[in-house]
């Protein structure tokens, strides 16, 4: 009888490491900005963040991906429920929610999403993956406040808060894609203040405490 060498267990392999990613993702925007889509390449982002070429293609095996999540991140910010601003009014949590840049800053975010277009342009199929990562993280924090504002009695319960939420990065989306405007301050306050409060039936302006909503009776 033959005997067989002992099988030694599969090692596991090691945890990837994403510590770094928040750095890759600012170099891969910043190159982006630089070379636009087309020039850009994962090595070139490699060699920014002064990271190994095959970690990055471990993460991200193209650069498709990789600008989806390197602008996913730039967009989500502080869009986590826990660190909404919480005024009183919604008017007042949306104005919060409005932060300043710098024109270099807004620049830079133009050529960026200059990018995005030319990626979705030549590649159509991620547009829905591009919109779960860009315009529906800022949906479901408008969403959110809306909600809010409901449940303080400030809006009524029938306004359609589900169409509402997109409106503002739906409109500030098409700005820099269609338009190549940047999205500032004062565009923001006028879709605020000219659209958004008017179809919840509140004032334009009015960042005062106003009167519960009377809710309907069952």
């Amino acid at each position: 009888m033959v005997e067989r060498e002992p099988v030694e267990p599969a090692r596991l392999g090691r945890k990837r490491d994403h510590t770094r990613d928040p750095e890759i993702l600012e170099a891969a925007l910043d190159v982006l900005a630089e070379t636009g889509f087309d020039g850009m390449t994962i090595d070139m982002v490699a060699t920014r963040a002064k990271a190994g070429k095959a970690t990055l293609y471990r993460r991200w095996p193209s650069k498709n991906e990789l600008v989806i999540d390197a602008v996913a991140c730039m967009k989500q910010g502080d869009l986590d429920p826990l660190h909404l601003p919480d005024t009183g009014t919604l008017r007042g949590d949306l104005v919060a929610m409005i932060k300043p840049r710098s024109m270099e800053a807004a620049e830079k975010k133009m050529q960026i999403m200059a990018g995005l277009m030319s990626m979705l342009s030549a590649t159509p199929e991620l547009a829905e993956a591009a919109n779960d990562a860009i315009v529906r993280p800022r949906a479901a924090a408008n969403r959110f406040l809306m909600q809010r504002a409901i449940d303080r009695g400030e809006i009524s319960p029938h306004c359609d808060i589900d169409t509402l939420c997109l409106v503002s990065p739906s409109m500030a989306a098409y700005r820099v894609l269609i338009e190549r405007q940047p999205v500032d301050r004062d565009f923001l306050i006028s879709l605020i203040d000219g659209v958004l409060l008017p179809a919840l039936g509140l004032p334009a302006g009015d960042s005062a405490p106003r009167a519960k909503v009377q809710q309907p009776v069952s």
